[in-house]
């Protein structure tokens, strides 16, 4: 349904640094990059090696208004570990526990997510629903 979705953040440096991290700990990479400097509309882009962007962050001067209670962005794990890993490197890079990892049964049988909000107060979640 989704073809990519962009955060705007405040400071390039911080939350690329964030999120190479956490996004790294799944398996994504950065796709592309506009980091032309002093340019005001640097952007990097993330997804699987060799594929487009699914997700990017975009410099913005403006007032960051982050989105209201109850929305936050899943990303896909490809396993538990993935999971766990993304959580470490996340809160390490800059990130706030919004939930250690583990299962949800109350979600799914084998719903296994952790929670984390980036350093511009974005609310993330990383899942596998596979039983490894």
């Amino acid at each position: 349904m989704l073809h990519h979705i962009s955060f705007g953040v405040p400071d390039m440096e911080r939350a690329s640094t964030f999120y190479d991290a956490a996004l790294t700990a799944l398996g994504y990479v950065r796709v592309w990059e506009d980091l032309t400097p002093n340019d005001p509309h640097q952007a990097i882009g993330y997804g699987l090696p060799g594929g487009g962007d699914k997700f990017c962050i975009k410099l913005t001067a403006e007032r960051l208004t982050v989105p209201w209670a109850g929305f936050h962005l899943a990303f896909a794990a490809p396993n538990r570990q993935a999971v766990v890993l993304f959580h470490q490197a996340g809160i390490v890079a800059g990130g706030r526990d919004n939930g250690a990892p583990g299962l949800r049964p109350h979600y799914g049988e084998n719903y296994f997510a952790s929670y984390l909000i980036d350093p511009n107060g974005y609310h993330l979640e990383a899942i596998c629903k596979s039983a490894e």
